[in-house]
């Protein structure tokens, strides 16, 4: 039942998501897109972190699957409506192959590939682990209302509904997790 309710709030919140990079901004200040893509990529990188932790608990505990899933998904699917991903060609032509460096080659003596992703400590007690999750939804969602002062509108109204999607999440995963 929790499950159903928390993939429902998620779907309802994310209505009002844009994709487009943009914000939907047609202004002609450079400064302005790069602070807002500057907004935009730290409130993706707030987010991205807090999928890292589900991804840690469910990891850890996947009885919690369940509840966690959905839940997970808004998450990840915040990410993308923050930063959505750079479409890259399938093959790149061979000059553009031969001229640009990989990402993550500037540096010397990098191992090539990603890198797996570091999972944060997890409580061993689930309960205790769902406790910390909605502990991190509260903080995510206290970044992005932080940052609704300094975004433009179209911004503004996406950080304000991922952070009542945030504080929805809060909420199941203390509430949803006593049933």
């Amino acid at each position: 039942m929790a499950a159903g309710a928390a993939g429902a709030m998620a779907a309802g919140a994310l209505t009002g998501c844009t994709s487009d990079p943009t914000g939907g901004r047609r202004s002609g200040s450079g400064t302005g897109a790069r602070s807002e893509s500057a907004l935009r990529q730290r409130s993706a990188a707030t987010s991205r972190a807090l999928l890292g932790q589900y991804d840690a608990v469910l990891a850890l505990h996947p009885d919690e699957g369940e509840l966690l899933t959905p839940l997970r998904t808004a998450v990840a699917r915040q990410v993308e409506a923050l930063a959505p991903a750079v479409r890259r060609p399938v093959s790149p032509s061979p000059s553009a192959a031969s001229s640009a460096p990989e990402s993550g080659a500037e540096s010397p003596g990098a191992s090539p590939g990603p890198r797996p992703p570091v999972l944060p400590a997890v409580a061993d007690d689930p309960a205790q682990a769902l406790k910390a999750l909605a502990t991190a939804e509260r903080r995510t969602a206290d970044a992005h209302t932080a940052t609704l002062m300094d975004a433009p509108a179209e911004l503004a109204r996406l950080l304000a509904s991922l952070a009542a999607a945030g504080a929805a999440h809060a909420y199941l995963l203390t509430e949803g997790s006593r049933s």
